[in-house]
């Protein structure tokens, strides 16, 4: 992450304020939003992601950075705010926003004028969203946006004419994906006690993560 960067991290440090997270489910989309300090009339820009990780976010995200990049007012920052998806798919996500050398703020874009640029308000990573933020070469989660796990799982589409007709079944990991998330982890300097807590979590709840969880897996920062 360049000097640039880290600078506009400090400035966005102003705007986060608190907000209830906004509950759609649609796919991952991005857009460029400006933020902070507009002046002569030009707000730095960082890209905002909303929504959920579908198998096709991870070359859907390189393609907007590339379309997006060439005005020169692009920093590396990245606004996520996810309810999850599919999990192979935000670790992809991750790897590539890695590789970009990106920031990762778990915040969505909220309103603002000429002056001053949008502001930023809270955001919510849940469930597979927090492997794609794993991938932030530096990590914040605000105090007022909130990051959940649980255990992962997917469904299988099977015909049963006892039921009555096309019927899914949900599926739960049998361990091997465990240790690839947990290597994963490691990679990106996570603790893999992150993902055994995750994988130790009914699927059909949320463990919230706290300020001392955050800490001490090395998930994030609380302060921009």
């Amino acid at each position: 992450m360049n000097r640039s960067a880290k600078l506009l991290l400090s400035a966005l440090s102003l705007f986060i304020i608190a907000a209830l997270p906004c509950a759609s489910a649609e796919e991952m989309t991005f857009r460029v939003v400006g933020v902070g300090d507009c002046g002569a009339g030009q707000c730095p820009q960082i890209i905002a992601a909303q929504g959920e990780i579908g198998e096709a976010t991870p070359d859907a995200f390189l393609n907007f950075v590339r379309e997006n990049v060439g005005d020169g007012q692009l920093h590396g920052v990245l606004l996520l705010d996810s309810p999850g998806g599919k999990v192979v798919a935000s670790m992809e996500l991750g790897h590539t926003i890695r590789r970009l050398g990106m920031a990762v703020i778990v915040a969505r874009p909220g309103s603002g004028g000429q002056a001053h640029g949008m502001s930023v308000i809270s955001g919510r990573c849940y469930s597979a969203c927090v492997y794609a933020l794993m991938g932030g070469k530096r990590r914040v989660i605000p105090p007022e946006s909130r990051v959940g796990v649980h255990r992962m799982f997917n469904y299988s589409t099977n015909f049963d004419f006892s039921e009555g007709g096309i019927v899914q079944e949900r599926n739960l990991d049998d361990g091997g994906m465990r240790t690839t998330l947990s290597n994963y982890a490691r990679s990106m300097g996570v603790s893999t006690d992150l993902v055994n807590l995750a994988e130790r979590t009914s699927p059909d709840q949320l463990y919230m993560l706290s300020g001392s969880d955050i800490a001490r897996w090395r998930l994030a920062s609380r302060k921009l």
